[in-house]
């Protein structure tokens, strides 16, 4: 199989930036010879996920309403970090400033770009445990609810269609996957 890049541009313009992400136009020709324009958004952040776990079993989810679905949502602690840093530092900083745990225990535990048809934004998990428990110091633009329930129940979630974030279900289903031996 050609793997190759069978596109080719012919010119591009960026018509949005902002902090966080920008928006480039492609005028393109397509891998079968036609002319087209492809849409890139490029994330400016990784976006960080932590799977916090502790001795008895209970995963921490963190609540709140996300506006361009305009409903609530069940997720991971999560936030961005910056694409020159240290992904582990956002993550202890997100976990910090989101649920008040500081985890002792740290291991990356996937990798993958979460819509890698329009964006180039990678997503990193962390599994965390052992923790000290702080006060939370979530962000302005933030009003979060922390759920502490047992990992079996969020998994549940994930199953059912209730949880739909893209980071909580791979990381939920990659824990899963872990303990069976995978």
């Amino acid at each position: 199989m050609n793997q190759q890049n069978p596109w080719q541009t012919r010119s591009s313009q960026k018509i949005y930036d902002n902090p966080w992400i920008s928006l480039t136009e492609h005028q393109v020709i397509n891998p079968s010879g036609g002319k087209g324009i492809y849409g890139e958004v490029h994330f400016k952040n990784y976006a960080i996920g932590i799977i916090a776990i502790d001795e008895e079993d209970m995963i921490y989810l963190v609540g709140q309403y996300r506006y361009p679905l305009k409903q609530y949502s069940w997720e991971l602690p999560e936030g961005g970090g910056p694409l020159n840093g240290e992904p582990l530092d956002s993550a202890k900083r997100e976990l910090l400033e989101e649920t008040g745990l500081v985890a002792k225990e740290w291991k990356e535990v996937l990798r993958m770009h979460l819509s890698n048809s329009v964006s180039d934004e990678l997503g990193i998990l962390y599994l965390a445990k052992d923790f000290t428990q702080f006060e939370a110091q979530p962000e302005e633009t933030e009003q979060l609810e922390v759920k502490r329930m047992p990992f079996e129940e969020a998994y549940q979630m994930v199953i059912t269609g209730e949880i739909t974030d893209s980071l909580t279900v791979a990381g939920v289903m990659r824990v899963k996957l872990m303990r069976a031996g995978f």
